[in-house]
């Protein structure tokens, strides 16, 4: 028989004075690192938070929650006992592929069409959204536009973008750049990477004013205060990663008349127009890709148990930096480099290049670059940089290779038979522009596509906290369970 064991009341009290004590305590920690950050940096934060009438995309998001919430409560009100979907045995085992259970805003993956940012294909976007003055690419702030509000910009709005970002990013604390001439060159640029974001948190508006005690309706506001901070001074902070590990720490300031990419570009110490170019195609690209991939989906879950957009984010990146996410873009070069050693590094027939894809699928491995989770078609990504690389670099002997990979290896994959999607995808050609360009640090890449990759998932954070979407909770099963299950049509609840 069990007997119950009774808590005298002084333990109980005690308890409770403790856990008051500790969760001052922690209060008082981030409020004091807080007021540190903004001392040292002018309280350029601070001031942003209180000149929202300033900021047109603040304004309109304003705007526009209201209406998504009424619209989202109508959805919900019609809709809300319908099934999206279903999961077998095999997703459960196999990563949930393809189940629909969660809701991401700010682009959709279609099979056949690629990504849509706000139902925008790549093309349409390229098309539509504003460029630098002289340029032919979307710059990032249009694209931050896009996705925060579901409406393509004005050349004017996104120029108050750029002019916010710069600005923003005056309030970065020098400890995180003093930091990251701390670490060791041997680190991984995304181990320093996620340092850094780390670093930054005790800037959070978000933190701060959670507190304090703000009601539920304003999360979205400090979300979005962090947001934009954090994305305004992300390029300084992998800019002295990049200087830090390859380039003796010498870092280079910022240049108030170039855009956000194309800042970037030259603290990372490239001053080339066309990279300048190539930084804002890839920017855009790279940016958002639904929710459900590994860094996507981290930033959303470790934000629906409200961290903030820093904690978020440094979570997402730690999954970007797994080998079957964001390094496959650098892993795709390497093989390609390789692959072209073994053609006696010299140009080649079509033939020439098939037997070898041939060999290389016959020994076993196969050819990195192609396929897709989702996608049945050629990546619009991929396509969209072939096109940069036609009109800027036609010549370069590895885009000449990775040009001819793209007529040879849909059909001998068709062929092979184990592939469902031969077509090649965003990997096959990002490093090989960054290469022709002088970026050679392939253990680098993955840092670009994180610095991208905060603009959509970020971007999505705002608009979760906006709608007050709940802590995700999905239900786990045991083997054992689903045995059961099917074995006798019961199991545990």
């Amino acid at each position: 028989m069990m007997r119950s064991i009774r808590v005298p009341t002084k333990s109980v009290a005690s308890v409770r004075n403790t856990t008051r004590s500790i969760q001052a305590s922690r209060s008082t920690t981030l409020r004091n690192a807080s007021r540190q950050s903004l001392n040292r940096t002018g309280g350029q934060s601070r001031s942003f938070s209180a000149q929202a009438g300033k900021d047109p995309l603040k304004a309109r998001l304003q705007e526009l929650i209201p209406k998504k919430s009424a619209e989202i409560a109508e959805v919900k009100k019609k809709w809300g006992d319908q099934t999206l979907g279903t999961c077998t045995v095999s997703q459960a085992y196999g990563g949930m592929r393809d189940v629909a259970s969660m809701v991401w805003e700010t682009s959709l993956l279609d099979a056949h069409e690629g990504i849509r940012f706000r139902g925008l294909s790549i093309p349409e976007c390229q098309q539509q959204l504003p460029k630098a003055a002289g340029g032919s690419e979307p710059l990032p702030e249009g694209v931050l536009w896009l996705l925060l509000t579901g409406e393509v910009p004005t050349q004017e709005q996104v120029n108050t973008v750029t002019e916010m970002l710069k600005e923003r990013a005056k309030g970065l604390d020098p400890f995180v750049l003093n930091l990251i001439k701390q670490l060791p060159t041997t680190m991984h640029p995304m181990t320093q990477f996620n340092i850094a974001i780390n670093a930054l948190q005790p800037a959070s508006e978000f933190a701060k004013k959670y507190q304090e005690g703000i009601p539920k309706g304003k999360y979205w506001e400090y979300a979005y205060e962090d947001t934009l901070n954090l994305i305004a001074r992300i390029p300084e902070v992998c800019a002295a990663i990049y200087r830090n590990i390859y380039k003796g720490g010498k870092t280079i300031p910022a240049d108030p008349n170039l855009d956000w990419a194309a800042n970037f570009a030259h603290m990372l110490g490239f001053d080339d127009p066309k990279f300048y170019e190539c930084m804002r195609l890839y920017m855009f690209l790279h940016c958002d890709h639904e929710g459900g991939n590994v860094s996507a989906h981290t930033t959303h879950l470790v934000g629906s148990a409200l961290s903030d957009p820093y904690l978020s984010y440094a979570a997402g990146m730690n999954g970007l930096a797994g080998p079957l996410h964001g390094l496959a873009n650098q892993e795709v070069l390497r093989w390609t480099q390789e692959f072209r050693k073994k053609l006696g590094d010299r140009d080649v027939t079509n033939a020439e290049v098939e037997k070898a894809v041939w060999d290389t699928l016959n020994s076993g491995q196969v050819v990195p670059g192609f396929g897709h989770a989702v996608l049945r078609k050629t990546d619009p990504r991929y396509t969209a940089q072939r096109e940069f690389a036609l009109k800027h670099l036609p010549d370069y002997p590895l885009f000449k290779l990775v040009g001819q990979l793209f007529e040879v290896v849909p059909p001998v994959l068709t062929k092979h038979g184990k592939t469902k999607n031969p077509w090649p995808n965003v990997d096959a050609h990002s490093g090989v522009l960054l290469t022709y360009f002088g970026l050679t640090e392939q253990n680098y890449y993955t840092v670009l596509f994180g610095a991208s990759r905060a603009i959509g998932v970020l971007s999505q954070l705002v608009w979760s906290r906006a709608l007050g979407f709940p802590i995700e909770r999905p239900k786990s099963v045991t083997t054992e369970w689903i045995k059961k299950r099917f074995e006798t049509g019961k199991a545990d609840e």
